[in-house]
């Protein structure tokens, strides 16, 4: 029996190229050797506000994006976070057995409440309990997770650690998996930040669907770092962030890279990473039309009922365990 993986996106905002190589290029080669389960998680979208007929559009858009990326729903399991009720109920299990002092030094919440505590939503708060939940219901040994939701992993294991303890094995305790490159895509216009679906800068970020004189003048507009010399120095963190994409995007080792760019300025760089970004996007981005509404709710119908199967008989072994009244 293959282990098994588990992650998820929001169907907020656009997906960018860091959400691509940092995460959907992972799925689709890791899909292959687990068995695989790739959500769209609308539930923790509604921890902020979301105007409704657009958050059921851009999940439609991101099971798109999720096939056209090359995810194969033959292989892996798609599914829509709130299809399968369990989320909800073993969040609620989970949050009984957490601590107020464990959510409390989420650094997402502090980021995401803006210090801004007494208006912040409950949602917000528990947004990592939902995560445990969604990770703990399919016995998952493995979630490939960028750099900043590594402590949210943490927390999983810890709850899941602390119900095993106390009630009986109940979870597989599971582990990170973090790529060695491309886990931490930086934004074009500041490198002391990720690239951000969320950037009020329209420049800092490439995103998946982006026309191809779009993805050149961002990449133009890039800033770079002081010196001229075209090397992979993560003392430059700009120029590392260029050469890191156009690495990413071409297959070409580091030494390839540098001996290319040998004694050419970035003007040079950007102009052909900008080529590399577009050849890249140009199937991509065809296959997306590729997927009519029909196709994809036909899939996503079809990936809730496989993972309930699964989600449901976890949470009745919880209920039972913990002599839940009512568990079967």
């Amino acid at each position: 029996m293959k282990r098994r993986i588990f992650s998820g996106a929001q169907p907020t905002g656009s997906l960018h190229i860091g959400n691509y190589l940092g995460a959907l290029r992972n799925w689709v080669d890791l899909q292959s050797e687990y068995e695989s389960f790739y959500c769209i998680v609308n539930l923790h979208a509604i921890t902020l506000p979301q105007d409704p007929a657009t958050l059921r559009q851009k999940t439609l858009d991101l099971a798109r994006i999720y096939l056209a990326a090359g995810i194969d729903p033959e292989v892996s399991t798609i599914f829509i976070q709130s299809d399968v009720s369990e989320h909800a109920e073993l969040a609620w299990v989970l949050s009984s057995i957490a601590r107020m002092g464990e959510l409390e030094r989420m650094t997402q919440f502090k980021d995401k409440g803006k210090g801004n505590r007494e208006r912040a939503g409950v949602g917000l708060f528990t947004y990592p309990i939902l995560m445990a939940a969604d990770i703990l219901l399919y016995q998952t040994h493995l979630v490939p997770v960028g750099k900043d939701q590594k402590q949210h992993l943490e927390l999983s294991r810890d709850l899941a650690e602390r119900f095993n303890r106390d009630y009986g094995t109940a979870f597989v305790v599971p582990d990170p998996f973090i790529p060695p490159v491309g886990a931490n895509i930086l934004s074009l216009q500041d490198p002391a930040k990720k690239m951000s679906k969320s950037d009020e800068n329209p420049n800092a970020s490439i995103f998946l669907l982006d026309e191809p004189d779009t993805i050149a003048k961002k990449i133009k507009r890039a800033v770079t770092d002081s010196g001229t010399t075209i090397v992979f120095d993560e003392s430059r963190p700009a120029i590392h962030n260029l050469l890191t994409i156009y690495h990413l995007m071409t297959g070409k080792s580091a030494n390839e890279i540098e001996v290319h760019f040998q004694g050419k300025g970035y003007g040079h760089l950007k102009t052909e990473l900008a080529e590399a970004v577009v050849e890249f996007m140009k199937p991509f981005q065809e296959r997306v039309k590729d997927f009519d509404d029909a196709h994809l709710n036909e899939i996503l119908k079809k990936g809730a009922a496989k993972a309930r199967i699964i989600a449901r008989a976890t949470l009745d072994d919880v209920y039972t365990k913990m002599g839940v009244v009512g568990a079967t």
